[in-house]
């Protein structure tokens, strides 16, 4: 498992470092922390701050989600790891304009620990911090458990909504509350055909056989839910969202967003053939497709599957999936 880089500690500092020269009208990197990342750009008075983020590996999420209407700063970790506090309160700081800052994470015992701290640190200083943690991973948890599932690539609507709503000048418990909304609805379920390898062990961060897949599988390579033979796309697709309809409560006339989430190393082709048959079964069902995304959101370095998301909407959260945004991976018009 080849990869192309200088020295293995260096990875995440050095991407940073050339993301930050890419992309200088989006993003800034403050100089008290060599992991803070802001928007390039003056926050206007009084406006919510968004400060997203989490562990290296998962690119173009966090850093790439910074823009007018979603992120306003990220802080970033090791490769699968939490940032440590300090960088969280650097990226508070900044983003703060006298209205709040909210925290946008996965949910995960070392983000939770850390974004806490952060939080705690904040309010010392006189900013009040809010939180929503992440979790959309139907097969972490059972529905009655649904605080302790995993945050993967459904996070990306959770940004997208409350990035929105901030940038329409909501007050930070409009902001808090329309973020959880959107979390509670929605689920992601997602599989993984091939694993991925650590820039430091250059090792595979879990076994499958050449014609084993792992449904339920997190993001860092956390166990899944059932392993077997990889199947047709057409199959896969049917049981993947057969876990998120048993999930959601989703009926004929309901209205949902799609987004099919490539994990490192699918292609473009198989996801569209994916999405091809989750836009037949929702027809089937008599399910609206309101909006749709298809390609790599939330990755795994250069894990193979993918994950399909379902968001069931309404009005207000239609409104706010249309605002747009830019971002240096994200625009939308």
């Amino acid at each position: 498992m080849r990869k192309l880089m200088n020295q293995p500690t260096m990875v995440v500092d050095e991407m940073i470092e050339g993301y930050v020269a890419a992309h200088s009208s989006y993003v800034r990197q403050l100089s008290s922390h060599k992991r803070s990342l802001v928007r390039a750009d003056a926050l206007r008075g009084s406006k919510v701050g968004i400060v997203i983020g989490g562990g290296s590996g998962h690119e173009p999420a966090f850093l790439g989600y910074i823009g007018k209407g979603m992120a306003d700063g990220v802080a970033v970790g090791n490769i699968f790891a939490s940032p440590p506090p300090d960088p969280i309160l650097e990226v508070t700081k900044a983003v703060h304009t006298g209205a709040g800052v909210v925290y946008l994470y996965g949910n995960y015992a070392g983000d939770c620990m850390n974004f806490d701290m952060a939080a705690e640190l904040a309010d010392m200083e006189g900013i009040r911090v809010e939180t929503v943690l992440i979790t959309d991973d139907v097969a972490s948890a059972p529905s009655k458990d649904a605080q302790k599932r995993r945050g993967i690539a459904g996070g990306f609507l959770v940004f997208k909504v409350a990035g929105a709503a901030a940038d329409k000048g909501y007050t930070l418990d409009e902001v808090v509350r329309v973020a959880r909304k959107a979390n509670e609805q929605i689920g992601t379920m997602g599989v993984a055909t091939s694993p991925c390898s650590l820039p430091q062990t250059g090792k595979p961060s879990f076994e499958l056989d050449d014609n084993e897949m792992e449904i339920g599988l997190g993001i860092h390579g956390e166990p899944g839910v059932q392993r077997g033979p990889i199947t047709t796309a057409d199959d896969l697709t049917e049981s993947l969202l057969s876990h998120i309809f048993a999930d959601l409560p989703i009926t004929r006339g309901d209205r949902v967003t799609v987004l099919v989430n490539g994990l490192g190393s699918t292609t473009n082709m198989e996801l569209y053939i994916m999405f091809r048959r989750v836009a037949q079964i929702l027809a089937e069902k008599g399910v609206e497709m309101y909006r749709s995304y298809v390609g790599e959101y939330v990755t795994s370095l250069e894990m193979g599957g993918c994950s399909i998301t379902l968001m069931k909407m309404d009005d207000e959260l239609a409104e706010l999936l249309d605002h747009p945004a830019d971002c240096s991976m994200y625009v939308q018009t």
